[in-house]
């Protein structure tokens, strides 16, 4: 955000647009919980510390998912966490099922739920193939999307259905591939009587992004991606989304898939 715009905002509306209360109330809920197991515990240390921890990312390892989910930064923070651990089974190729992936969840968050999970295979997989195995960068970039514009991906999901309802036309899409050079496993089946028209669709989705409640893609990278194409169905649009190297850069946690798998395993910091 640019410095001008920062400053140029009420005080409410900063906080709104930060969370910042959120993590005022979880610091001091923390600091109370940590006193009752140690009461000679340092409150400006420890509020320095948790601060700190929120500021690089690494605060939301064990964390309930109410929690995890509170934030855009917490769930960007989440994914980066989740990739700083399992990236070794990208190194080693392995194919997960969406239980698996959702076990490897569970260890980071307990009560992580497995809708999200499902979801995200949804836009790799499509409904008729969730049994299929995953490899690890199909799944990091689509988790990413799928958790990180929530809100998002579900009001334009609705919108979709709304314009596909009135748009019944005898051509076959041009769908937005969704398979992935390294995967094995599955390619793209997109049924042709899924989509609409791309600009339509673009129009129909563009006033979400001047929502400042929930996280939206930037509107050059969706104008690019809607207009580059005649028609698209809503899974093939997603894919879209997260194998976009802009949107990737945008959120900003994850390196590119040409570095993915790249560097050591043991820095880690939680």
């Amino acid at each position: 955000m640019a410095s001008d715009d920062r400053f140029s905002m009420t005080t409410e509306k900063y906080l709104a647009r930060h969370q910042v209360l959120v993590y005022m109330e979880d610091a001091v809920a923390q600091l109370l919980e940590h006193r009752e197991e140690n009461s000679k515990i340092n409150p400006i240390k420890f509020l320095c510390e948790y601060f700190n921890s929120v500021r690089d990312g690494n605060h939301t390892m064990f964390r309930e998912y109410s929690y995890i989910h509170a934030t855009p930064h917490n769930r960007a923070s989440f994914v980066r966490l989740f990739w700083k651990c399992y990236r070794q089974i990208g190194k080693k190729g392995d194919l997960l099922s969406i239980q698996e992936y959702h076990s490897l969840l569970s260890l980071l968050c307990s009560d992580f739920p497995f809708e999200p999970v499902q979801k995200t295979a949804k836009i790799i997989l499509l409904d008729d193939a969730l049994d299929c195995l995953i490899s690890f960068s199909d799944f990091i970039y689509a988790f990413q999307v799928q958790f990180y514009f929530e809100e998002f991906i579900e009001k334009s999901h609705e919108m979709y259905q709304s314009l596909h309802q009135t748009q019944r036309s005898p051509r076959d899409p041009v769908v937005v591939p969704s398979g992935s050079d390294d995967t094995k496993v599955h390619q793209n089946s997109h049924h042709p009587g899924d989509g609409v028209d791309a600009t339509q669709y673009f129009r129909a989705i563009y006033p979400l992004c001047d929502r400042s409640n929930f996280s939206t893609p930037p509107v050059n990278v969706l104008k690019e991606i809607l207009f580059n194409i005649p028609r698209v169905s809503f899974y093939g649009f997603l894919m879209a989304i997260a194998k976009s190297e802009r949107i990737n850069e945008h959120i900003g946690r994850l390196p590119s898939k040409a570095e993915l798998l790249e560097g050591a395993d043991a820095d880690l910091t939680v």
